[in-house]
């Protein structure tokens, strides 16, 4: 059909001035020389066949675009179904990450704070079993216990900056990347800290003195602030596991923002605390991107994503 259009439209134009040409040369030649006599008869075979042939062309064209219409529609719907099915998995697969790290959290946290409970109340009744009140062994203990838990944020802060984003960055990098499954390389740091806080709580348990009382009373202070450290960072920050009431506790939630711009890298790291992160932001200069963070985070509790 498209040959049929082509060859109507070009050789008009052409037998147009092929014929004009033929009438003025005629002149020059006999009424017997009949060669180019056929071509006005020839002209005239050429009728309005032009419009037959676009008609058709264009018909095709639109038959062709009707018959593809429905193939996009469909493969359309298609991709459509394979992206819902995809995103469904992948809701499932956090779900049940969520559940597991939960499981473990729970587990570990009521198998610490009941072993820390059960320590406290039979090292102070069996020495005080002789009758006298250990006063400055009491006393060493609690202190230290607050000393301990305010001292490891400062000792986070320098691991965070000093090693963690230093020699052992092969470890921490698995926290600033997506998380494949439930745990991650870097929660091998909890289990690390967690060894001198078990070897100061058995030697502070087993013995008698002022030494052991303090040695247990900064066992115990690791141990409080690792357990505030998993609920903050890990059920807070990261939503690894759901918190509860915790989320609507205005300094926790600056502390959580601060802590997500940790992660931007808006100020070069900045912070590498937890619990003291706001003060380190205000610090270089970051008030506005923590107000900005804030509200970020009350509109997505407000809405029960956060």
């Amino acid at each position: 059909m498209a040959a049929g259009l082509s060859t109507s439209v070009t050789l008009k134009p052409l037998i147009r001035s092929f014929s004009a040409s033929c009438r003025r040369r005629l002149d020059h030649y006999p009424k017997s020389a009949a060669v180019f006599a056929p071509l006005p008869r020839l002209r005239a075979s050429f009728p309005r066949r032009r419009s037959f042939t676009v008609c058709f062309v264009l018909e095709e064209q639109r038959q062709s675009a009707q018959i593809e219409n429905p193939l996009d529609e469909s493969s359309s719907s298609v991709d459509a179904e394979i992206l819902a099915s995809r995103l469904a998995e992948k809701l499932e697969r956090k779900k049940s990450e969520r559940f597991t790290y939960l499981v473990a959290a729970v587990m570990s946290s009521f198998g610490i704070t009941s072993m820390a409970v059960m320590a406290v109340y039979y090292r102070f009744s069996w020495q005080m079993e002789g009758g006298e009140v250990p006063i400055s062994e009491m006393f060493g203990t609690f202190a230290l216990s607050v000393g301990a838990a305010v001292g490891m944020e400062f000792w986070a802060r320098w691991a965070h900056r000093a090693l963690w984003h230093a020699s052992l960055w092969h470890m921490h990098e698995s926290h600033h990347k997506p998380r494949e499954g439930p745990f991650e390389l870097n929660d091998v740091f909890a289990i690390i800290n967690a060894v001198p806080a078990i070897g100061l709580l058995s030697y502070g348990f087993f013995n008698k003195g002022l030494v052991p009382g303090l040695c247990f009373g900064a066992g115990l202070g690791i141990t409080v602030f690792g357990m505030a450290y998993m609920f903050v960072h890990d059920g807070l920050v990261h939503k690894r596991f759901p918190v509860g009431p915790i989320a609507n506790v205005p300094y926790f939630r600056r502390v959580a923002a601060a802590h997500q711009l940790h992660h931007t890298d808006k100020f070069k790291g900045v912070p590498y605390g937890l619990f003291l992160g706001p003060k380190e932001i205000e610090e270089v200069g970051g008030k506005e991107e923590l107000e900005k963070e804030i509200s970020k985070r009350i509109k997505l509790y407000k809405k029960g994503t956060a």
